[in-house]
């Protein structure tokens, strides 16, 4: 049925409980499994010239190494989790203000033609309020979306 499938992870619980569901599903279809990690990517700080910034907020170099250190954390600890399972994952590092453009950009990028990811359930108003990243992925991606709560 399904040949490739995406899996969005931050490295969260909620995160890996549909990194389960793509194990099971990669696992029943034969399919190959890609692990995703959006980072957001480096905004100079802005301010006044009597705000005091943090050194790091300064130095782009120090995010790039801190964010990519966090997501070699997060795909780590989803590869090490497949071990067990007996699945293969590759792993894909995207950078994007927007976390569901990255996850769309992944699945274009790979040729996915499903995406399994997590959703926090907030319900209409806070999602709302909030923004959903599973209803934008949603609504701008022409593959199939599982959503794991």
């Amino acid at each position: 049925m399904y040949k490739h499938i995406l899996v969005p992870t931050d490295g969260s619980k909620l995160a890996m409980r549909a990194v389960k569901h793509a194990a099971g599903l990669a696992k029943a279809c034969k399919a190959k499994l890609t692990v995703l990690y959006v980072i957001e990517p480096y905004l100079p700080p802005v301010g006044g010239e009597n705000m005091l910034p943090s050194v790091f907020a300064q130095d782009e170099a120090a995010y790039r190494l801190v964010a990519d250190k966090a997501a070699d954390a997060a795909l780590a600890k989803v590869t090490r989790a497949l071990a067990t399972s007996r699945v293969k994952c590759d792993t894909l590092k995207i950078v994007d203000a927007l976390p569901w453009r990255g996850i769309v950009e992944g699945a274009r990028k790979r040729r996915c033609d499903v995406v399994v990811m997590a959703s926090h359930g907030r319900g209409a108003l806070a999602g709302v309020v909030l923004g959903s990243e599973t209803t934008k992925v949603l609504a701008h991606t022409k593959v199939p979306v599982l959503v794991c709560r």
